[in-house]
C-alpha cells in the first residue's frame, strides 16, 4: 500500500508521469472540462472535499514551479492570494489570466480534478517544476 497523503490513485499516477512544464487544474465543482481532457472526479457533496484539502494532499506529492489564477479570482480573495491556497505556495511565481482564457487553456493540460469546492472561481492551475 501507497505510504503518503495523496491515496487517489488516477490523481497519484498523473502526478508520477508529469514533467517540467505540465500543467494540472485544480478546480471547484462548476468548473467546465473540456473533451478529451483527463477528468479526475472528487466531488462527493457541495465543499467535500475543499479545494484546500486537496491542494494540501498535492503539496505532499508534486514539485510545484508555479500557479496560475484567473484575475477574477484574485478580485474575489480579500487578501493578496486566496485564503484556499497552501501558504506554502503563496511565494511561487504567480501567473495571472482572465478567467475566460483559464477556460481555454484547461483544453491543453494534463488533467483536471474536479473538487466538491463551491467558492466561486476557486480554480488553480499547477505547473510542474522538477526537484533537481
Amino acid at each position: 500500500m501507497k505510504k503518503g497523503m495523496l491515496l487517489n490513485a488516477p490523481l497519484s499516477a498523473v502526478i508520477a508521469t508529469m514533467g517540467h512544464g505540465d500543467v494540472l487544474v485544480i478546480g471547484d465543482a462548476g468548473l467546465p472540462i473540456p473533451a478529451g481532457v483527463e477528468r479526475i472526479d472528487l466531488a462527493v457533496s457541495l465543499g467535500v472535499p475543499s479545494i484546500n484539502q486537496v491542494l494540501q494532499a498535492i503539496e505532499a506529492e508534486m514539485q510545484v514551479e508555479r500557479v496560475v489564477l484567473a484575475d477574477e479570482t484574485l478580485e474575489r480573495s480579500a487578501q493578496a492570494m486566496p485564503d484556499w491556497l497552501p501558504d506554502e505556495w503563496h511565494q511561487r511565481p504567480l501567473e495571472k489570466i482572465s478567467h475566460e482564457e483559464f477556460k481555454q487553456r484547461c483544453a491543453k493540460v494534463r488533467a483536471v480534478v474536479r473538487t466538491g469546492e463551491c467558492t466561486p472561481y476557486a480554480n488553480v492551475m499547477l505547473v510542474s517544476g522538477v526537484t533537481f
